[in-house]
């Protein structure tokens, strides 16, 4: 029940934001340049920094243990998320490979592992919420754009959001303590990132036909395939996996089962793509997310 009514308060404050952003363009207060700017903010600062944050713990043999285990159900979770999106959709809907390949691990993970598991859990998802961001700058813009250039190892190392995994990574295992100053800084950054997406998200939304939107088909089987079919893949892998951490486990199923996520749209908007599917797939599966995301946690309740 706690499950539920956290998931329903996410849900409900993302729309809160995507309204503003949609009441913005509807009264001409945010031009369609205006919202692609803060689109450039966000992917090349904000979320940069979000890798960073999450780095920022204090390490020990345990932790190091943890985070290494999280990341390969993370990496595991991640590479089938991608080989579905593959099969189904390669050339056919770049949008929708994107769309289905990357869950809204951050924004809707975030609270609803710690609301679930408690805040220590938050850390099992770690890996995964560095992967999400670092993926979507590589393969997904190159899924979109057909550009094998984002694919290029010298142009992957000037990444943004590579640059800051690296750092992360040495903040990390290196034990430095950062300046009170300057994690506070970061946090600020960081917790740009919901609003501003929610809010571009919405001038996107004011741009589209709701009523097409609900009658698409190709959104709903969107919504299938990231809300039950890749959830239910990473059950079957996961239940056979010998780490005996379940809570872990359950974590990382529960941002892997978590609807598209909202930089599927700016990512679109950047590159000049189908941004109208991409906010359609995000708003439907976020709706639709209430009822799956429940079932699928109580399934892997019994089956893990």
């Amino acid at each position: 029940m706690e499950l539920l009514s956290v998931l329903i308060r996410q849900v409900f404050i993302m729309f809160v934001l995507m309204a503003v952003g949609y009441y913005a363009y509807k009264k001409e207060l945010i031009t369609d340049q205006g919202s692609k700017d803060i689109g450039k903010i966000l992917l090349n600062v904000a979320v940069p920094m979000i890798v960073i944050s999450n780095f920022c713990i204090e390490k020990s043999p345990e932790k190091t243990a943890e985070l290494l285990q999280s990341a390969f159900l993370s990496i595991l979770g991640m590479l089938l998320s991608v080989l579905v999106s593959v099969l189904i959709y390669h050339k056919s809907d770049r949008i929708g490979e994107f769309s289905v390949a990357f869950s809204n691990a951050g924004f809707i993970g975030i609270p609803l592992v710690q609301a679930t598991f408690g805040s220590s859990a938050v850390f099992y998802i770690t890996a995964m919420i560095v992967l999400v961001p670092l993926l979507q700058w590589t393969y997904g813009v190159y899924t979109i754009t057909d550009d094998k250039g984002f694919m290029d190892p010298k142009k992957v190392l000037k990444n943004p959001i590579v640059i800051a995994v690296i750092l992360g990574l040495i903040i990390y295992f290196t034990g430095f303590r950062m300046p009170k100053i300057a994690s506070d800084i970061i946090s600020m950054i960081s917790s740009m990132n919901t609003p501003l997406a929610m809010i571009v998200s919405g001038v996107y939304l004011a741009q589209s036909d709701l009523l097409a939107m609900i009658r698409k088909k190709n959104a709903y089987l969107v919504s299938l395939v990231r809300l039950i079919l890749i959830p239910l893949l990473m059950v079957i892998v996961f239940r056979f996996l010998p780490f005996e951490n379940r809570t872990m486990k359950l974590a990382i199923l529960l941002a892997g089962a978590c609807p598209v996520g909202s930089n599927v749209a700016i990512f679109a908007r950047q590159y000049d793509k189908d941004h109208v599917s991409a906010v359609e797939y995000v708003c439907l599966s976020t709706l639709l997310c209430i009822i799956t995301l429940p079932l699928m946690i109580f399934l892997a309740d019994i089956i893990l």
